[in-house]
C-alpha cells in the first residue's frame, strides 16, 4: 500500500518541527559563553616560601615600628576575604564600569586604620577600631591628565590608572588577624 505524499510530506514536516524543538530548548539549558579569563597572573605568582620572605621581612622592619608607635600592642598582621566576596566584587566593578565605558578597570589595594569612634557598623567587629585595615578601590584608564590634581598627595598614581571616585564603592570591613595573636603569628 501507497503512503500518500502529503502524509509523507507531513511526517518530515512534523520530524524537522521536532527536532528544532529538541535544538533550540537544548541551547536555551546550556550555559551562556563565558569570557575567556586572562592569564597573564601567572607571571606574577610567588611560591609560599617567597610569601614567607616577605612576611617576615615586614614582621623584622615595619611591624617592629608599628609595635613601638603603639606602645607595645601589636597591630593587624593579614586580612582575609572569602572568594566569593572577592569574585562578587570583581563582577560588581566590572559591571559598573562597562556601563559607565571605562577602560582597563582595575582594583587597587590601600592601606588605611581604623579611627578609634570608627563606626561599629562599618567594621566586620567592633574590636577592631585603633587597627590597621586594607581597603579594595576600583580603578580605570585615566582620561584626563589633571585629575591628579583632585587626588589627596598619599592617594595619587604614577601609572595610568586611577580611582574610580564616582558610581562605585571601595570594599572594606575584611577579616583581619586579631591582635594580640599578631605579634607571635608567622604564616602557618
Amino acid at each position: 500500500m501507497k503512503t500518500p505524499l502529503l502524509f509523507r510530506n507531513l511526517s518530515s514536516l512534523f520530524v524537522l518541527l521536532i527536532l528544532s524543538f529538541c535544538m533550540l530548548s537544548c541551547t536555551r539549558c546550556s550555559e551562556p559563553p563565558k569570557e575567556p579569563v586572562n592569564d597573564s597572573y601567572k607571571k606574577k605568582l610567588i611560591s609560599y616560601k617567597e610569601g614567607k620572605v616577605l612576611y617576615d621581612e615586614y614582621s623584622r622592619t615595619n611591624n617592629i615600628i608599628l609595635t613601638k608607635y603603639r606602645n607595645g600592642q601589636p597591630d593587624s598582621r593579614w586580612y582575609w576575604f572569602s572568594v566569593d566576596e572577592l569574585e562578587g566584587y570583581i563582577k560588581y566593578v566590572k559591571e559598573n564600569a562597562k556601563k559607565q565605558k571605562l577602560k582597563n578597570p582595575g582594583i587597587r589595594i590601600y592601606m588605611g586604620k581604623y579611627p578609634v569612634d570608627h563606626p561599629k557598623s562599618k567594621m566586620a567587629k567592633p574590636e577592631y577600631a585603633g587597627y590597621q585595615t586594607i581597603f579594595l578601590v576600583p580603578t580605570a584608564q585615566n582620561v584626563k591628565k589633571d585629575s591628579t590634581r583632585v587626588m589627596s598627595r598619599a592617594m595619587r598614581s604614577t601609572d595610568e590608572n586611577s580611582d574610580v571616585k564616582e558610581g562605585m564603592q571601595s570594599l572594606n570591613m575584611t577579616n583581619l588577624a586579631p591582635p594580640p595573636n599578631v605579634s607571635t603569628a608567622s604564616m602557618q
